[in-house]
């Protein structure tokens, strides 16, 4: 008995060992990562004391700027060999399918954020009371919700796509002064000039990549190429290797991602103005915006995917933390895409098909966070001018809202970008986004987390409502290659018969 007892424990400790070992194996870079938020946040708070002037915090976030630099670089590559090879690969009926399943996915993600916002922002009230938040200096640039979707359409179609590759097309304002004839009404025969001004739109541009233009060029060119069949193979494999060298590149910066993030943070903390100046309209505001993202994103996203699927949600959450960890560092949804694909197809074995597909897109219109965040800020700042809002203007909210985040960028701070045409479909004063600049900073990153883990749980459920079409696709890709192989037996039997045939000739 006290053999068999000895036996068992060194059983257990040898199993306790190598399941530990295999863990750590297994997850170290999450580990590492989640040590370099908390390092970051520490380190961060240690330094305020010092008042570190803006240089010095500039040179001391380098390390973070950098990591945003290798991400960005590769963002760009990225997005077009993946749509490319994932549209290619399939067929125009499985993708066109998948494709309105990514859709309806997204509109229903999208909608339910921003009904949870608005029911939040008018539960909590964070806005009643007398104005008691700091009102920071800034210039808002006015625009009208009409320009913007037609900004919307315009960057869908870019004219020039080395352009496309670093600007984006933003219509500007312009004011034209102009003469016009006035003719007098008692004397017909003489005329006045009047002076005439008038703000016309006309063509701009702004920095960043137009990914929405790319995204439609990508998937478009995908398709052809998938309806080239063997003509456009070599395009596929080029395009397949573009994207597996991409992913090569990306485990190698993964190694560096902990250390740039530990800065990002820390220099963001830094960075951070008296938080003494944050009034209380303000402090109820960012409760507000992080109980709506923690209800969306845990339990109305992961109850979306287990009522799809059948499988637990968080277990799959679970493979993700690396991606939502450096979202939460990075603040930028396209940033994070390369550690996003990486993570669904090594831990969660999401059919690449499907991530390439599926993620780009995604990143590009799919903003559940940016959506229930812009909801909460234009009623927030509603409550805060003690203006009632009746129900025709909280449905307006809710639809430019929705429009609004599919036309933000993947980067920091869009949705201050976006808030303004939200404001002005209501006629909200535009300045006032002054007030929520103070915290955005912090909930930019718990929007992005969102974004990221909506992007993500819509592959898992394309993937499993398109697994029959991948499965045929499959099977048929398989019967093709067992005909190719047939093919030299075949002709190597029509031979030998047309030999004997040959030799029954001669012999007769």
């Amino acid at each position: 008995m006290e053999r068999r007892a000895s036996s068992m424990r060194e059983r257990m400790s040898s199993i306790s060992r190598e399941s530990v070992k295999a863990f750590l194996r297994r997850n170290l870079f999450v580990l590492f990562t989640i040590a370099a938020v908390a390092l970051g946040v520490i380190l961060g708070f240690a330094l305020r004391p010092h008042n570190l002037s803006l240089r010095e915090i500039k040179y001391f976030a380098f390390p973070g700027e950098l990591l945003m630099r290798m991400l960005q670089m590769l963002v760009l590559p990225l997005i077009v060999s993946s749509l490319v090879t994932g549209i290619s690969a399939l067929d125009s009926k499985a993708s066109s399918k998948m494709g309105m399943r990514a859709v309806v996915y997204y509109m229903v993600t999208t909608l339910t954020a921003v009904f949870i916002g608005i029911v939040m922002v008018m539960i909590i009230r964070p806005g009643k009371g007398s104005r008691d938040s700091p009102m920071t200096s800034g210039n808002i640039e006015p625009v009208q919700a009409a320009d913007a979707f037609l900004d919307l359409i315009r960057n869908m179609f870019p004219p020039n796509l080395v352009e496309a590759c670093f600007k984006q097309y933003k219509t500007v304002y312009k004011k034209i002064v102009h003469t016009r004839n006035v003719t007098v009404a008692l004397n017909l025969t003489d005329s006045l000039n009047e002076t005439v001004e008038e703000t016309v739109p006309v063509s701009g541009a702004s920095g960043g990549v137009n990914a929405l233009g790319l995204v439609v060029f990508s998937m478009c060119f995908g398709l052809v190429i998938g309806n080239m069949k063997q003509q456009g193979q070599a395009l596929r494999d080029f395009f397949d290797c573009l994207n597996e060298a991409i992913m090569r590149l990306v485990a190698i910066i993964i190694w560096y991602a902990p250390v740039g993030i530990l800065f990002l943070i820390a220099g963001k903390i830094v960075e951070m103005k008296d938080l003494a100046q944050v009034g209380g309209q303000l402090g109820m505001y960012t409760v507000t915006v992080i109980v709506g993202l923690l209800i969306h994103g845990l339990f109305v996203l992961p109850l979306l995917y287990f009522l799809v699927t059948r499988k637990n949600p968080y277990s799959f959450i679970g493979g993700l933390l690396q991606a939502l960890i450096t979202a939460l560092g990075t603040s930028s949804s396209s940033a994070t895409l390369p550690i996003t694909f990486r993570c669904l197809e090594e831990n969660n074995h999401v059919d690449k098909r499907v991530t390439r597909f599926v993620l780009p897109v995604g990143a590009t219109i799919n903003m559940d966070g940016t959506a229930l965040y812009e909801a909460v800020a234009a009623i927030f700042i509603a409550q805060v001018n003690n203006m009632d809002l009746n129900f025709g203007q909280i449905l307006t909210i809710s639809i430019t809202a929705t429009a609004a985040s599919i036309g933000a960028a993947g980067i920091p701070q869009a949705g201050l970008v976006t808030m303004v045409i939200v404001l002005t479909s209501v006629g909200l004063p535009t300045d006032d986004i002054t007030l929520i600049i103070a915290v955005d900073w912090f909930l930019d990153r718990l929007r992005t987390t969102t974004n990221v883990l909506g992007d993500s749980l819509g592959a898992g459920i394309v993937e499993h409502l398109s697994r029959g079409e991948l499965q045929s696709q499959d099977a048929e890709l398989g019967n093709s290659v067992i005909e190719e192989n047939e093919k030299p037996y075949q002709l190597i039997c029509q031979e030998n018969d047309s030999l004997k045939h040959r030799n029954s000739e001669t012999t007769m």
